[in-house]
């Protein structure tokens, strides 16, 4: 194989890996405006303004994009390097069925986007979120060592469909207070990165599998 050819390859995969992904995602990801970047996302929605220098116009500013994106729907990567909110559950050697937790808390710089509104957190000051799950069943020639590798390798990645609802706080440990965005999670398929392949979808609210 030419080196062009294996160049046309490599750049085709995600292409495809894209094209494969499940039809009822896809529709809700084409239907939904893509971001940019959550961290500059939600530093401008939680708008908490705080501090002694901080922009006078800080809320009004804050309310003005909030309104801009009330109702809408978006659409983010989240990489395997900052996919730390999955994780393998449990899994079935006779059937080969496996559980992915997804803890629906999404960080970005200061903040976090959250599915639904954290009630109260832990210890540490972590919002305690349950988990959604999602399930499916191991290819032929896999083991449970194999798919838990996956995510101890960081070789898991989601695509995630949103619509912010508002600004959530919790007690911060030693004062203060922690801020995040609260959200309707309407989708999330999760892909092994490498080549794109469905691990599990949530859609409407539950397991697409259980749908």
């Amino acid at each position: 194989m030419s080196r062009f050819l294996a160049a046309a390859v490599t750049l085709l995969l995600p292409a495809l890996a894209l094209a494969d992904v499940d039809s009822r995602f896809a529709k809700l990801r084409d239907e939904s405006e893509a971001l940019g970047g959550l961290g500059a996302f939600l530093e401008k929605y939680a708008g908490a303004c705080e501090g002694a220098f901080v922009d006078p116009q800080c809320k009004s500013q804050a309310e003005a994009f909030r309104k801009k994106y009330q109702g809408k729907r978006l659409y983010m990567i989240v990489t395997e390097d900052d996919a730390t909110m999955l994780a393998p559950g449990p899994y079935s050697p006779a059937t080969g069925e496996y559980t992915i937790n997804i803890t629906p808390f999404f960080p970005g710089g200061r903040y976090a986007l959250t599915h639904g509104a954290p009630k109260k957190a832990d210890a540490a000051g972590n919002p305690i979120l349950p988990f959604l799950t999602v399930t499916g069943t191991l290819p032929e020639g896999w083991n449970a060592q194999m798919f838990a590798r996956l995510f101890s390798m960081r070789g898991v990645r989601a695509q995630v469909v949103f619509t912010p609802q508002g600004v959530w706080s919790l007690p911060k440990k030693g004062g203060g207070k922690n801020f995040g965005v609260t959200a309707r999670v309407e989708g999330i398929l999760v892909t092994e990165g490498r080549t794109g392949q469905q691990l599990g979808l949530w859609l409407n609210g539950k397991d697409a599998n259980k749908q």
